[in-house]
């Protein structure tokens, strides 16, 4: 029993440890991105890396997410008679809940583990002790356009992902399920509030995108 306690007691600081850790580099890499305006250029290369060779993978499954939810909401209002809500609902669930998690699950998979691989194989070969030794600092250089590049692409991503299910659900909906155009697109119109709904999923997208850069360039 007291080695169970003693466990979880090691354990309990452990974590406690590695998250002091954590928030001191978060420190040092936002002090750190200050430089990123007297060199953009180091900022707008990872947005690259990071942003839009992830896109690919977003709007596949962006479109695919809309037409499966397409698909499922007709089967499950047309009982109702609603089958017309099909456009507001998926445009609402896709901008408040789907969009931002789908999006930052997907972004974690594919930038965070690179951003991680990367940095961490630049550890392990020296390359940033190099740059300390010619009086570089890889906070500045490395770790910090990196940070800003996630933070800044993730809610675009979910913007697309979401734009992109709509589309998706779109040709479901109206050319597979035969539902009117007009219906479709003008109840998302009426029903989706731009502060409520859309900005509400954006703040979510960049607390996804803040954690998960985080943690990917941390344990890089």
């Amino acid at each position: 029993m007291v080695d169970k306690i003693q466990h979880l007691g090691a354990a309990t600081i452990h974590g406690f440890q590695r998250l002091g850790r954590g928030s001191l580099f978060l420190l040092e890499v936002i002090a750190g991105s200050a430089s990123l305006l007297v060199r953009p250029m180091l900022l707008v290369r990872q947005l690259y890396s990071v942003g839009v060779q992830t896109l690919i993978i977003i709007v596949v499954a962006g479109l695919f997410v809309g037409m499966v939810m397409a698909l499922q909401s007709y089967y499950a209002l047309v009982d109702f008679g609603a089958e017309d809500s099909v456009g507001v609902m998926v445009t609402l669930s896709l901008l408040r809940e789907l969009g931002p998690v789908v999006t930052a699950l997907l972004f974690a998979g594919r930038a965070g583990s690179a951003l991680t691989a990367e940095i961490g194989l630049m550890k392990a070969t020296e390359q940033l002790s190099g740059m300390e030794m010619m009086a570089v600092n890889p906070m500045k250089r490395v770790i910090a356009p990196r940070f800003i590049a996630g933070l800044v692409s993730m809610p675009l991503l979910a913007t697309i992902f979401s734009a992109v299910g709509v589309l998706g659900a779109y040709l479901v909906a109206v050319e597979l399920l035969g539902l009117d155009a007009g219906a479709f697109l003008s109840q998302p119109q009426n029903k989706v509030d731009l502060y409520l709904d859309l900005y509400n999923g954006i703040i979510k997208s960049v607390v996804f995108g803040f954690v998960a850069t985080w943690i990917a360039v941390f344990e890089g």
